[in-house]
């Protein structure tokens, strides 16, 4: 049977799980089996600056810290559940891959 995965990646979590949120309700209107959503890891980046540019003063640092959030969601293929994902409005600042598997 064929399926859908759908990669969700964010800096904000409320927006992940809103959408995630969304996908699950979509899968029980039309009753498509679903897996996820399967937390990734949560990728860190990392920046320490110093707060003197020019040398001067004391040796201090500011540290600055972004982080990625990421879902995947598993769905059974089904041309209506994927028509209304698709119709999910989106906020600003969020990718989603969809992405058909053969298994």
């Amino acid at each position: 049977m064929q399926k859908a995965r759908i990669k969700i990646s964010s800096t904000d979590i409320n927006k992940v799980n809103e959408v995630c949120g969304y996908i699950k309700e979509i899968a029980e209107k039309t009753g498509v089996v679903m897996r996820g959503p399967i937390p990734l890891p949560t990728k860190k980046l990392r920046i320490s600056t110093r707060r003197a540019p020019d040398g001067e003063g004391s040796e201090t640092y500011e540290r600055f810290e972004m982080r990625i959030h990421k879902r995947v969601i598993d769905l059974g293929l089904d041309e209506r559940a994927l028509r209304l994902i698709m119709r999910i409005p989106i906020p600003e600042g969020l990718n989603i891959e969809i992405e058909i598997i053969g298994a």
